[in-house]
């Protein structure tokens, strides 16, 4: 049972990655390192200004995955494109070179060069939401538990985190499970401190963003976690919704910007965090 569980998660994991496609033509790649991973694609609306900020950060259990995969910008680009939004999509260091909370540091520095080019690229540097994917909604909400990470990178406060079904909010609670996935003790070791340190749960401050967590129905994980999350952002006065869906991991990523209500959801919560950013 075990194993089967391990090979449907980095089947799915590899369904969302998807394999790595060419940038379209609009695309713009900012370093933010010196290490080839530490790369970002910026996408801008034709005659953009100050528009709306959405940066991806794309999952593949912390050890694999591309910003140009079909997985993570398919249908979303095109969409909030339309919209009239920028989106950028992270690479990151991955497993073994880098730990999740190295790869958290480089999405927070990520973060901060977007914000840096925004204006250049048509973008506002203050209107700013990250969405991750698996392992990369596990980054995300980590940054956003705590945005002092983002801050210590030079990053300006974003408006708030989507994180799109990830089963590692509570970190220590999943590496205590007796049969947890291999690609787990892969990811966060042995050292309890350290998955108290990589934990959005444990690590969620009355200072954290707003976060929509999208959770696969299909899972038995996700949603218990993405709910526990809840109660504890409830309990220092700051906000998580849940959202559950029945759709299979991979789909969580892949459909999201085709039309449905899942997607007109999602939508809403960005616009709603965007339009803050005035009311604040």
């Amino acid at each position: 049972m075990k194993h089967r569980l391990v090979h449907w998660l980095l089947a799915s994991a590899l369904a969302a990655a998807g394999t790595v496609a060419a940038a379209p033509p609009a695309a713009r790649e900012l370093a933010y390192g010196p290490d080839p991973r530490q790369r970002v694609d910026l996408y801008a609306p034709a005659g953009a200004a100050r528009a709306p900020i959405v940066v991806l950060v794309h999952g593949g259990a912390w050890a694999f995955g591309d910003k140009r995969s079909p997985g993570i910008v398919g249908a979303k680009l095109a969409h909030w494109r339309e919209a009239g939004w920028l989106v950028a999509s992270v690479n990151y260091r991955l497993l073994p070179q880098a730990d999740p909370l190295i790869q958290a540091g480089d999405v927070a520095r990520a973060v901060a060069a977007v914000q840096r080019a925004a204006r250049e690229a048509g973008g506002d540097p203050d209107r700013v939401v990250l969405v991750g994917h698996s392992a990369g909604a596990h980054l995300v909400a980590l940054l956003g538990a705590a945005p002092a990470r983002l801050a210590a990178a030079g990053a300006r406060r974003p408006l708030g985190v989507v994180a799109l079904d990830s089963a590692a909010m509570d970190v220590v609670e999943m590496m205590e499970l007796p049969r947890r996935p291999a690609l787990y003790d892969r990811a966060f070791g042995r050292d309890r401190a350290f998955w108290t340190a990589a934990s959005p749960y444990h690590q969620w401050t009355a200072e954290a963003l707003p976060l929509l967590a999208v959770c696969s129905t299909r899972r038995p994980d996700a949603c218990p976690q993405a709910r526990a999350l809840a109660a504890r952002a409830a309990a220092l006065g700051t906000h998580v919704t849940v959202r559950p869906e029945p759709l299979t991991h991979a789909a969580i990523s892949r459909e999201l910007g085709s039309r449905s209500a899942y997607t007109d959801a999602v939508d809403a919560f960005l616009r709603a965090r965007f339009e803050a950013y005035r009311r604040d």
